[in-house]
């Protein structure tokens, strides 16, 4: 699949978190979809697997929707040939629904793809890949 921003795409496999949190942090919707392969998995929080991006747009849209700001680093990446383990570090720093500042972290699971142009896209997405999400005060 050619990536729908060629001014962007990630050449490394390890800068594939980087890539989600500036394309989360762009708000845009497409810029995250255009992450992954069309027929790629997404681990929804409740454990569920979502197969292809259409059953994961909303999952991504209900993400966008808690606003703030995102931080992704790479902890590791194992490659083989033309795929990768990846497990991140996340931050995301927002506002709780009682306007009180928000603090999300966690570590992610996940295998990526390169294509045959080069670039690297999400084949499975695991966002809570090490256990539950951490929900804590900002300070």
């Amino acid at each position: 699949m050619k990536s729908p921003f060629p001014d962007k795409p990630v050449l490394r496999p390890e800068e594939m978190n980087a890539a989600f949190a500036d394309a989360y942090n762009s708000g845009e919707l497409k810029r995250l979809l255009a992450l992954y392969e069309p027929g790629s998995i997404h681990v929804h929080p409740s454990g569920a697997l979502e197969i292809g991006l259409e059953s994961f747009r909303a999952s991504l849209k209900e993400l966008l929707q808690l606003g703030g700001t995102m931080t992704s680093t790479n902890v590791y990446c194992i490659p083989f040939e033309n795929m990768a383990l990846l497990r991140a570090h996340f931050t995301l720093h927002s506002t709780g629904p009682d306007r009180e500042p928000l603090l999300l972290q966690g570590h992610t699971s996940e295998i990526v793809r390169q294509q045959p142009e080069g670039h690297w896209l999400y084949l499975v997405d695991h966002p809570f890949g090490s256990g539950p999400l951490e929900l804590l005060p900002s300070k």
